[in-house]
């Protein structure tokens, strides 16, 4: 196995000072300075490296990271590397919709990002900064990175993707508190050898506000091993990077490149009484639920993307599924096309649901009630008095949220065009 590498990696550690964003610049120019890193080192910065969590002046801040980026170019450009560390930054054509992102700035530029994709909900990150979306690996000169950033760590299937689909090289940009330093050995450790990858992790050191840093940076092989680790302080440490060790570990087993699929998606469509005891176990560990509902009897574009949508509005989701009886009874004798049973079994098919529920009246008001979803979710062409358990949901602390069809299409225009088609051919 052979693979394109950077020859080395860094890491500068350092006290983020909250808000200063010039003060951390000039710690940064002085810590490159000090470690006069060689052609194609990929350095990695901790996470919000420029401001810190300074939460009050956070969305000024966001403004200044397109003028911090030029900064971080030149040097790249200067030295022929690749610096990597998260900034504050401002949705396209939305300057108050902030992301947490892991910006990877070559030579030429920014050739790529990460944006945070697990809010730490403990520091109140949900109130300042949106989730990410999935982000593919990111292609530099001298190989292909992908990036976490600080609590996606946690999220061993974020790193499995991205090597999945071709990272050699994981970075990690954070604020990692020291009363959680053993987590940070323990998961650092385990990203690396459950993907075989070399990994690199920047963390802040010293004291931000009540709260101590862990420091610990460091930067680990493929097997697990640690190559280089700071202590508390602040520091610089560099490390090769040596390609034949990954090819090494694979060529034993290669766990980075098995990827079977061993759910069942029929298993997804339950009744009510084995979707209750289920949704209890998922909030008792703090995740939330949302619910929707259709017939769904073809399924087409529209509806994938708004049940993907729906799926991003809480850790679980539940769909709700018209019987035949039920669909009958709203669209008429001719529907629907597909049985039960068939659309439940499509529907299961979908990565973004969790479960499939058929119910047999004509709304799905009885089920909502013993549910009661976090987040109950409708198409946004119904206005939310309209909307059947909005009421209940809301009383009980949810929320409704209503989304727009991507798709100008319709089952009954798919019909329609098949209808057509059919008699044009003489069918």
């Amino acid at each position: 196995m052979k693979f394109s590498f950077f020859p080395r990696a860094a890491f500068l550690q350092f006290q983020i000072q909250p808000g200063d964003l010039q003060a951390n610049l000039a710690t940064v120019k002085q810590l490159i300075a000090k470690l006069d890193p060689e052609d194609g080192t990929v350095l990695m910065l901790p996470e919000l490296w420029s401001s810190g969590f300074d939460y009050p002046g956070i969305v000024d801040h966001a403004r200044h990271t397109p003028s911090i980026l030029a900064d971080i170019m030149e040097i790249a450009g200067s030295r022929n590397i690749v610096i990597a560390g998260s900034l504050p930054e401002a949705g396209e054509g939305e300057p108050d919709l902030l992301y947490n992102t892991l910006f990877v700035t070559g030579p030429k530029g920014v050739v790529g990002k990460f944006q945070k994709q697990h809010l730490f909900t403990y520091w109140q990150e949900e109130k300042y900064f949106q989730p990410g979306n999935y982000c593919r690996p990111v292609q530099t000169s001298w190989g292909m990175v992908g990036g976490l950033v600080c609590y996606d760590v946690r999220f061993p299937e974020i790193a499995r993707d991205q090597v999945s689909n071709g990272a050699d090289l994981l970075l990690v940009s954070a604020q990692w508190p020291a009363a959680r330093l053993d987590h940070w050995r323990s998961l650092l450790q385990a990203r690396a050898i459950e993907n075989q990858v070399f990994v690199v992790a920047c963390n802040a050191c010293g004291r931000t506000g009540e709260t101590e840093m862990a420091g610990h940076s460091m930067i680990l092989a493929p097997d697990g091993t640690i190559l280089v680790e700071a202590g508390k302080e602040q520091d610089v440490f560099c490390a090769d990077l040596d390609g034949g060790i990954m090819g090494l570990v694979r060529g034993r087993f290669s766990t980075a490149g098995e990827r079977p699929r061993a759910i069942r998606d029929e298993t997804k469509i339950v009744s009510l009484d084995q979707l209750l005891p289920r949704i209890s176990a998922i909030r008792k560990q703090g995740g939330k639920i949302a619910f929707t509902n259709g017939c769904f009897d073809i399924l087409h574009s529209g509806h994938a993307a708004y049940l993907e949508k729906a799926r991003q509005t809480s850790d679980c989701l539940i769909v709700g599924l018209n019987s035949d009886k039920s669909v009958r009874s709203i669209k008429g004798t001719g529907r629907p096309v597909n049985s039960e049973m068939e659309r439940a079994r499509v529907l299961a098919g979908l990565g973004c649901v969790d479960f499939v529920v058929l119910f047999g009246e004509d709304t799905p008001q009885r089920l909502i009630r013993d549910i009661l979803p976090d987040v109950l979710v409708k198409g946004a062409d119904w206005q939310e008095e309209n909307i059947v358990g909005a009421p209940e949901v809301k009383s009980a602390g949810g929320k409704v949220v209503r989304i727009p069809f991507e798709h100008a299409v319709s089952t009954t225009e798919v019909i329609s065009r098949v209808m057509n088609t059919a008699r044009k051919n003489n069918c």
